[in-house]
């Protein structure tokens, strides 16, 4: 467990950078993780992206399948890899506050 600061607020992280305490998402999160991915303006397919995932988690207890995000989405993979550099799990997954996925994300 890290601790990291940005803007002024205090995240704890796992050994990858997710946050621990999804209850502690907020905006500052976002952009930390947007600048960690090299995000310049987040667009409202990021933000749909976001919310996808978020509701997902919090229905199910873990983030959704590549195919089932791409589904909830309507988006291609690679749409997904140009909106977050380093994919769906990491990413995007990532910026949501969501813990590390596990399966194929």
């Amino acid at each position: 467990m890290a601790t990291i600061e940005f803007n002024g607020k205090s995240f704890e992280i796992d050994e990858d950078g997710f946050l621990l305490d999804y209850n502690l998402y907020n905006t500052e999160w976002v952009d930390y993780v947007k600048t960690q991915e090299g995000i310049e303006e987040l667009t409202d397919e990021h933000w749909l992206l976001v919310k996808v995932l978020q509701d997902y988690y919090e229905k199910n207890g873990i983030a959704p399948m590549v195919r089932v995000l791409s589904k909830l989405t309507k988006f291609k993979l690679k749409h997904i890899y140009e909106l977050f550099p380093s994919g769906p799990g990491k990413g995007a997954c990532k910026m949501a506050g969501l813990p590390k996925p596990t399966g194929c994300v």
